[in-house]
């Protein structure tokens, strides 16, 4: 039998086992690391098993109008839905996908389009299927997003239902940098933890990446990425406003972590961080002693913040 041709380069088509082999043989060299495309559908680490208290969660992303939920539109909506093991933090089975465009009521901007390939043409007089968003979502006990101080706004804006439902953030609820990688990019995670590229930027195929970045494992601990993940997400954690805070500390509270509130949405104005519930007698402590003359704290306002509220309008 003659190996396969392409009908139109007429260049020798490899079989699986032959791209196994070069694959292999490329990096056992040392000299080579091998990327593959993450495909969630078939992917061998979803356990499939029973007999264990299984829950749902949703894996989601959007691509939208612009960065302001009040004004800007969701475009299109990704959501893959897996069960997994709230113990053991194990992935069980892909449970389904939904992937739809809506028509925002106005052009796209070119930048928008140049970003995710999405144009005028491919939303027009198109609309998400309400109908299955809400099965998703009223069956679900968690929901995860790549930064879900952006997704949630717009997400609970177009569909209130998720709302009520605890929400997690791999952006900002896994200690990357004590797992020694210096950006949080979803495409530089996944290459990190996994050795898998995704089609960026289109929403189902993100949403997918983030599911195939929580059956990872974290490069130093050794932790998988969904049991970390559900370990910080229950916390109830604590917002330290230092309201009022002398001006020559700006530059020790920036280093700290501490980012500036103008108060147009929360009423309170000054500099802010977020840090576990353990950690607030701590940080108040480090207000005391460095920030505060004479360690007078009295004008700290904190605001308790729970997974219902977090990453929301609310939290803000």
């Amino acid at each position: 039998m003659k190996p396969a041709k392409d009908a139109v380069s007429g260049n020798r088509i490899m079989n699986p086992l032959e791209i196994e082999v070069a694959v292999s043989a490329l990096q056992s060299s040392g000299d080579f690391k091998i990327l593959r495309k993450l495909d969630v559908g078939t992917d061998s680490r979803f356990s499939r098993g029973s007999g264990r208290e299984a829950r749902l969660a949703l894996c989601i992303d959007t691509e939208t109008t612009g960065l302001d939920h009040v004004r800007d539109k969701i475009i299109e909506l990704g959501i893959v839905a897996f069960e997994y093991d709230p113990a053991s933090g194990e992935i069980i089975r892909l449970s389904g996908r939904y992937s739809g465009f809506e028509d925002p009521g106005f052009p796209l901007a070119a930048e928008i389009t140049d970003i995710t390939g999405i144009t005028d043409e491919m939303v027009a007089g198109q609309a998400f299927d309400d109908g299955q968003v809400l099965s998703l979502a009223e069956r679900a006990s968690l929901v995860i997003a790549h930064n879900a101080e952006f997704d949630r706004k717009f997400v609970e804006d177009r569909y209130p239902a998720f709302a009520g439902l605890p929400w997690a953030c791999t952006v900002a609820q896994i200690d990357w940098q004590a797992e020694r990688i210096s950006s949080r990019s979803l495409e530089y995670l996944l290459y990190k933890c996994g050795g898998f590229f995704i089609n960026a930027h289109r929403a189902l195929d993100d949403a997918e990446g983030l599911l195939g970045l929580l059956l990872a494992r974290l490069p130093f601990s050794g932790t998988s990425v969904m049991k970390a993940l559900l370990e910080r997400s229950g916390e109830v954690s604590s917002k330290l406003y230092a309201v009022g805070a002398p001006y020559d500390r700006k530059d020790l509270l920036k280093q700290r972590g501490y980012r500036w509130n103008d108060g147009s949405r929360s009423g309170v104005r000054g500099w802010w961080t977020s840090v576990p519930g353990d950690g607030e007698a701590d940080e108040l402590a480090y207000l005391a002693r460095e920030i505060y003359p004479g360690g007078n704290t009295g004008n700290v306002v904190i605001f308790r913040v729970d997974p219902i509220s977090r990453f929301s309008v609310r939290e803000e």
